[in-house]
């Protein structure tokens, strides 16, 4: 048996039933990062640590001691998530030696129920990017075609579980940052509610709109992480007082008599062809399991990517300001006064991507220009908030592409930021709502490239989207 084809309630079944050890566990995550370190999907790892972790854990399990809910398995986190004494570079020349003196939330809850971070993933520049090519260390590769991108930013992320390197991991999801890798390498992302999960610890791009969500080869591994990493947190004061339900409760009760909409704006000549008729597949798949579809109108939903460029621009110009080479990070050796030393060392540490939201968010926030962009901006926010509002008062989920095309090749949109851009324009939309989605395999094109299918689902009200998503997914096993 192949222990790394296994789920994490698979291979948590294999650990607590003492088939294999943790600490085997974790030799054979490494092995295969060593096998596949070609694709470049992780910063930095942390086998040593890692090892002496699963020991400990292996010892309490034989001596029946009570264990967590993860104990035991491997896990990778974005390499914007602070995790104490290791380093947090965001992919970036800035921090390329930022050793983080504490943990992030969402990483603190996944160690105290036991899970074990055996790196840190390769991701887009402070995670502004959609292939994760703006990366500081290099470009990380599709696993399934190493010629290709495997999304972005959270490419690693998704790369790593796509390439079975580990069990899961953690990524952001700002713009699509999740879903899309999720999509490119054929595995499950979520972006949950903005608020479900605490952003404390996390490097900001766009806060207002930034949340962090699990990576995994299953929707019920989906639904078991989001379990631990849901919740308030005192040290972040957007996380969501909301209560959490058992996200694994209703996996299996189907779709039998869910309405589903279909909005029309999403099935544009932008899809390609194959993407079009994967998800007409699956909208036919959800009608024989039972679901009811609609038609659903967004006739603002094609501003949102607009709305984003200049509403991320603008917080990541914002928050970006603090980098300045003085407190920590890159700081230039030659500069004639203190400005030129921002001005060096700022240079010096980010890259073109990163300079060029920062400027864009900087023109944008600039006198004579706010009312024009930054405030018309956030009206629009709104209008596109209530028409999601609107459209879940006649369904249960939404149902849309993620991407509209397969996984696109390396160098390909390097040189046009505009067709970069548009990468994500079927996952935008949800962050700028707030709302949760949840990409998931709907098939794959003609060279064997995985299709993403979007779910959409209400605020707070995840538990529909991993029923709905879960139906899907087991109706397509039950055909294999």
């Amino acid at each position: 048996m192949n222990y790394l084809d296994c789920s994490i309630k698979e291979i948590l079944e294999n650990l607590t039933s003492k088939k294999i050890t943790s600490e085997e566990l974790v030799k054979l995550c490494f092995d295969r990062i060593e096998s596949t370190d070609t694709l470049n999907a992780l910063n930095s790892t942390y086998k040593e640590q890692a090892l002496i972790q699963a020991k400990e854990i292996d010892k309490k399990r034989q001596s029946g001691e009570k264990m967590g809910a993860l104990a035991g398995v491997p896990l990778v986190l974005k390499d914007n998530i602070n995790l104490k004494n290791t380093k947090t570079t965001c992919s970036s020349k800035f921090l390329g030696n930022y050793v983080s003196p504490y943990t992030a939330t969402c990483a603190q809850k996944l160690v105290d129920a036991g899970a074990i971070v055996i790196a840190k993933a390769n991701m887009d520049e402070f995670a502004m990017g959609s292939s994760t090519e703006t990366s500081a260390f290099g470009v990380c590769k599709n696993p399934i075609d190493p010629t290709r991108v495997p999304g972005g930013s959270s490419g690693g992320s998704a790369c790593t579980v796509a390439a079975k390197q580990c069990f899961g991991s953690l990524g952001t999801d700002t713009g699509g940052s999740i879903r899309e890798p999720a999509s490119f390498c054929g595995v499950v992302g979520l972006k949950p509610t903005y608020g479900r999960v605490s952003r404390y610890g996390v490097v900001a791009f766009a806060s207002s709109l930034d949340q962090v969500g699990p990576i995994t080869r299953t929707v019920e591994d989906s639904a078991i992480l989001l379990n631990i990493l849901a919740g308030e947190d005192q040290n972040d004061m957007t996380a969501s007082k909301e209560s959490i339900p058992d996200y694994t409760a209703d996996l299996n009760k189907g779709v039998n008599g869910i309405k589903i909409g279909v909005p029309k704006q999403f099935f544009t000549n932008e899809l390609s062809v194959e993407v079009r008729d994967a998800l007409l597949g699956a909208i036919e798949n959800y009608k024989k399991l039972g679901a009811e579809c609609v038609e659903i109108d967004l006739p603002n939903v094609d501003k949102a990517l607009a709305v984003y460029y200049i509403v991320s621009s603008a917080e990541a110009a914002s928050n970006l300001a603090r980098f300045d080479g003085i407190k920590y990070g890159k700081r230039a050796n030659n500069y004639d006064d203190l400005v030129d030393l921002y001005y060096q060392s700022r240079t010096q540490g980010f890259g073109k991507e990163v300079k060029r939201r920062i400027m864009l968010g900087n023109y944008v926030l600039s006198s004579g220009y706010f009312d024009a962009f930054y405030r018309k901006a956030k009206r629009v926010q709104e209008i596109i908030k209530r028409e999601f509002l609107e459209a879940f008062e006649k369904c249960d989920v939404l149902v849309s592409p993620t991407t509209a095309t397969t996984a696109f090749k390396l160098g390909e949109k390097t040189k046009d930021p505009v067709s970069m851009y548009l990468s994500d324009i079927f996952t935008v939309p949800v962050n700028i709502a707030g709302v949760p989605a949840i990409s998931i395999p709907c098939g794959v094109d003609s060279q064997g490239m995985p299709i993403g299918m979007q779910l959409i689902g209400r605020h707070f009200d995840e538990k529909m989207l991993f029923r709905v998503a879960n139906a899907f997914e087991a109706s397509t096993k039950e055909a294999k």
